[in-house]
């Protein structure tokens, strides 16, 4: 969806750029608990006409992610902002890189500094693992996928993230294609039953989760058109990836760390998939200063 604060645009698939504004900073301000939609720090001690320039620097070299939503935030409380982005989308940038400059109303930046720092931090933290896991599997022909272990409300922009860093999206959601995990094929009785009801349903995609070899050719036999090959060595994975042949994609998933994957990607899949990319990637270090002018 486009959003539109202050003038600015920024696009993003299934994303509302301005109620994501709109509420992050309504439950900044109190308003959501009836609290009057205030800062009441910056209302007592900054002049109502004071202007602040201000510069967000990356204290550590990082992939960024984020900026036309911290822009956002700053446009949505003063549209007359002056900002100059210095860094693009899924650029990397050293140690002590500025990555924007602003100038603007004082109170209305200190107001919007805390959700716009949390925005790009979480986001840069992500593309900036994704990143690192890309460069980890370079030149194996290995594609790094994330998963739907993400915060609620905030897949779209943490999926987004991930494309910054190089790596590709998974499935959005349950909607868009099928996973036949062990729960799905403990009801429908065999691994087969089950892709075999996914397919008489009409769905393209039909991703099969798989422990053990012997499940392959009866899932592939149904119908599987991507296998995700769960916690297998890499011993296991090359002989999955030889026996399957080219009639599926084939996914390496389950327990993948940064030490393990380019052992897993040299097996010969097509896709590694890791959790950890948008469940638990660390913040990045990105500082936000202010001076009046």
């Amino acid at each position: 969806m486009i959003g539109l604060c202050g003038g600015m645009t920024f696009t993003l698939d299934r994303f509302d750029l301005d109620a994501f504004v709109a509420a992050t900073l309504a439950e900044d301000l109190g308003a959501p608990y009836g609290e009057g939609g205030r800062d009441v720090t910056s209302e007592a001690v900054i002049p109502a006409d004071a202007i602040f320039s201000g510069v967000m620097d990356s204290r550590h070299a990082a992939v960024i992610a984020g900026l036309p939503i911290a822009e956002a935030f700053f446009r949505y409380l003063d549209p007359d902002v002056e900002i100059e982005t210095l860094v693009a989308e899924g650029e990397s940038v050293a140690a002590g890189s500025d990555i924007m400059r602003l100038k603007g109303k004082g109170r209305a930046m200190l107001t919007a500094e805390r959700s716009a720092l949390n925005t790009v931090q979480h986001l840069t933290g992500i593309a900036s693992m994704a990143h690192a896991y890309v460069q980890r599997i370079a030149g194996t022909g290995c594609t790094l996928l994330d998963t739907r272990k993400t915060i609620p409300g905030l897949r779209v922009l943490e999926k987004y993230a991930t494309r910054m860093g190089g790596a590709q999206n998974h499935r959005m959601g349950l909607w868009d294609a099928a996973m036949i995990k062990d729960n799905h094929v403990a009801v429908a009785g065999d691994i087969g039953e089950a892709v075999r009801r996914a397919a008489d349903a009409g769905i393209e995609r039909i991703i099969v989760e798989v422990d053990l070899i012997d499940q392959i050719e009866p899932a592939l036999a149904a119908g599987a058109t991507h296998l995700l090959l769960d916690n297998m060595e890499p011993a296991t994975l090359r002989g999955a990836v030889t026996l399957i042949g080219g009639r599926a994609a084939t996914e390496a998933s389950g327990g993948i760390s940064f030490e393990t994957i380019r052992d897993k990607a040299d097996t010969g899949v097509d896709f590694i998939s890791v959790g950890r990319l948008t469940q638990s990637a660390p913040a990045a270090d990105i500082g936000l200063d202010f001076e009046q002018v």
